[in-house]
């Protein structure tokens, strides 16, 4: 591998969050890799190295890590896992299968990426980076996120443990916790003139826009794995305008 430049594997990178990532990591000279399941939205991505595979599957994890080392000498230093997905349901209204969807897309290709990543790494004898996404829903309690709210506080518990393990050898992981954020997989709630002005009311600190953009989010998971937070690990940021930890003034 070169030395000149940094690479970064973003899973989900075909999303807001990564693809607002995948364009702040490449103006500062990281090349870039995304994953998604559907080769047409690949098209048109910022990306260096676009890949078509299922990166929620261990098998899907290995041909992206393949991938990264045939085009580029070796495996990515820094990892983005940014898939997810969500479901507003109290448990009462939440069948067994929409449940175990919801954990396998959430927390279990964060153990599949982090693992197959991490193996990588050692087989490499390199260290890196790694920022796993979260929840404000994992860090307080919301009504009828009960499933995605366990999901995600999974994904927290295995990126503190992973810090620890793994510190000694250089690699350090962290987490973001986004608030409400404008996504193509939030549309249907942020579009919504109602859910905009409720946000507003319930998010401490005022946004023009009502709702957090991606970039925002973004720009933390891209300071996280940059040199600049050479000293953090096992950290869960949230990025949610205070809403996990103080309350509004009444509007």
């Amino acid at each position: 591998m070169t030395q000149h430049a940094q690479t970064a594997l973003i899973t989900g990178g075909a999303g807001g969050i990564g693809q607002a990532l995948a364009r702040r990591l490449q103006a500062r000279g990281v090349r870039v890799a995304v994953t998604s399941r559907d080769a047409a939205r690949l098209q048109g991505l910022v990306a260096d190295l676009p890949l078509a595979l299922d990166a929620t599957t261990p098998e899907g994890l290995d041909q992206a890590l393949a991938a990264c080392r045939a085009a580029w000498g070796g495996p990515p230093q820094l990892l983005a896992h940014c898939i997810g997905s969500t479901l507003i349901a109290p448990l009462h209204r939440t069948r067994p299968l929409q449940a175990r969807e919801l954990m396998r897309v959430n927390l279990d290709s964060a153990v599949f990426a982090l693992t197959a990543w991490l193996d990588a790494l050692r087989q490499a004898s390199a260290s890196g980076a790694a920022v796993l996404v979260s929840s404000v829903v994992a860090r307080i309690g919301v009504a009828n996120h009960e499933v995605i709210s366990a999901a995600k506080a999974g994904v927290e518990g295995l990126a503190r443990g992973a810090a620890a393990t793994y510190a000694a050898h250089g690699v350090r992981i962290n987490v973001v916790a986004p608030g409400l954020t404008e996504t193509p997989l939030s549309a249907g709630l942020t579009q919504q003139p109602e859910m905009r002005a409720a946000a507003a009311r319930q998010y401490p600190l005022v946004h023009a826009e009502g709702i957090q953009s991606a970039d925002e989010v973004a720009a933390v998971i891209d300071w996280l794995l940059s040199d600049q937070a050479g000293r953090i690990t096992g950290q869960v940021l949230p990025v949610d305008g205070g809403f996990s930890a103080i309350r509004p003034l009444v509007r």
